[in-house]
């Protein structure tokens, strides 16, 4: 999606995932199809809702949701709706039990930036566990060196995570009781539909057909579903959810509750350049060089026809003073066969390509073509794959994210914010919804021209109206 650019403030922005996999028109019959669309709409909406007015998830008051509220919301709605591999519609394990994992992760503001949850079976949404203990981590490392305690304090309900970013099962579900979070049965997670594809699985593999975690013809989920939102004060955050891999092994931990994985979010600060190099840099006729004034120029400044801290296309360059400060932020989450996403360490490695290629030399490779080399087809993905390429379902991925790049002035006023949307995948297909540059809901679950046949499934890419998705209730 192109970048939605405001001259002063920052416009919040929201994109959602459901899973991405073997998706394909011959399994995915437009009845289903329209399930999937609807309600992906309807949670697209109401969240977006949710982060454009007052807070009140938890008890605050502010002009608009923080990002860490909204993508809570949104998962949380993805998490009790069973068409989704996480909360009530998790995949089984081999051994017929659900084994859920969530993560969130914040640009900054937070002192553990980002937390991971895994091997859940009584919490009822591992989403909010996994924000509670982001929030707890201000508690937790206040006063402390970062790998321990934080304060020496034995009241669990003061933190109780201590320094840790990551926990498991038992650690993890006991601090979902201690701070109050709702706990089910495991009962509760059972669909249908989830057990019988878990059966079809195991039946395929032990008649030597194949793999119980993928099928050629069939969509058997191995992704999650996650949402990725940027709020009015620049901070980006990202939260994913998941079952896991159907007939995963009891006991695997993937990508989604691992940092750097399935998820990502940080905000660095590039070089500016000085105003002189940014008045050269403009684009224009207002100056013409000659060609012995372009080699003299050349000679004083290396790589000046080439270098950008940021896309040319993203800020101009002329607006900038001295003592002004240039940020860049992503945020990303990814869906697809976690093991591959481990592998590469696909979201960080997808960050790291936008924050670092180019750096001091070149152009600076955008975030989007930074997620379409890890994550489209013939990636990176693909590539860790190799000859087991469309046979076990490895390397099938796909990764939604937000981009935003902010100048402030040496008050740090903002001076000028430009996002992005972005997404890519490298499979048959990704249910995904967005409200795009234009402030109207679009859902796909292909890309344009992907299948042939794609005619027959309505409102796939149309722009809609969010308020036509937004319960009865809900008032903007």
């Amino acid at each position: 999606m192109e970048a939605k650019r405001q001259s002063n403030g920052i416009t919040p922005r929201l994109i959602i995932h459901g899973g991405a996999g073997n998706i394909l028109p011959s399994n995915l019959p437009p009845a289903k199809y329209k399930l999937y669309h609807d309600s992906l709409l309807s949670i697209l909406a109401e969240t977006h809702h949710f982060l454009t007015s007052p807070s009140s998830f938890p008890l605050q008051t502010a002009s608009s949701a923080s990002a860490i509220d909204t993508v809570t919301f949104a998962v949380t709605q993805l998490e009790n709706n069973p068409l989704f591999n996480s909360g009530h519609g998790a995949v089984f394990t081999r051994d017929g039990v659900n084994e859920l994992e969530a993560s969130l992760m914040v640009s900054k503001g937070k002192k553990k930036r980002g937390v991971g949850i895994m091997g859940l079976q009584h919490v009822k949404n591992p989403i909010i566990l996994a924000r509670e203990m982001l929030l707890h981590g201000e508690q937790d490392l206040d006063g402390g060196n970062g790998e321990h305690r934080g304060p020496m304090t034995l009241d669990a309900a003061a933190g109780g995570a201590q320094g840790h970013c990551q926990l498991h099962k038992f650690s993890a579900e006991k601090l979902a009781e201690e701070w109050g979070l709702e706990m089910v049965d495991p009962s509760y997670f059972f669909v249908q539909a989830r057990w019988d594809e878990h059966i079809k699985g195991l039946e395929k593999e032990n008649d030597g057909k194949g793999v119980a975690t993928w099928d050629e013809e069939h969509f058997f989920p191995q992704g999650t579903c996650g949402a990725v939102a940027l709020d009015s004060e620049g901070v980006i955050a990202v939260a994913t959810s998941t079952g896991g891999m159907t007939n995963k092994l009891t006991g695997r931990i993937g990508d989604t509750p691992t940092l750097g994985a399935g998820f990502w979010a940080e905000e660095w600060e590039e070089d500016s350049p000085s105003k002189e190099e940014a008045f050269l840099r403009q684009s224009g006729p207002a100056l013409m060089l000659s060609e012995t004034l372009k080699g003299l120029l050349a000679d004083c400044f290396p790589g000046l026809s080439t270098y950008s801290p940021i896309p040319q296309s993203d800020i101009d360059m002329s607006v900038l003073s001295k003592g002004d400060r240039v940020f860049c932020s992503t945020g990303l989450s990814g869906t697809g066969n976690g093991d591959s996403f481990l592998r590469t360490n696909a979201a960080r490695t997808a960050s790291a390509i936008a924050r670092y290629r180019g750096s001091k030399s070149a152009r600076k490779t955008s975030l989007q073509e930074a997620v379409t080399e890890v994550s489209g087809p013939g990636g990176d993905l693909v590539k860790s794959a190799g000859d087991r390429w469309r046979k076990t379902g490895e390397g099938e991925a796909g990764i939604i994210g937000i981009e935003l790049i902010l100048v402030t002035d040496m008050d740090g006023e903002k001076k000028s914010a430009v996002s992005h949307i972005v997404d890519d995948f490298n499979c048959g297909g990704m249910f995904r919804a967005v409200v795009d540059k234009h402030g109207k809901a679009v859902m796909r679950v292909w890309k344009p021209g992907q299948h042939s046949g794609l005619e027959k499934y309505v409102g796939e890419g149309k722009e809609y109206d969010l308020r036509d998705w937004l319960d009865a209730k809900t008032q903007y």
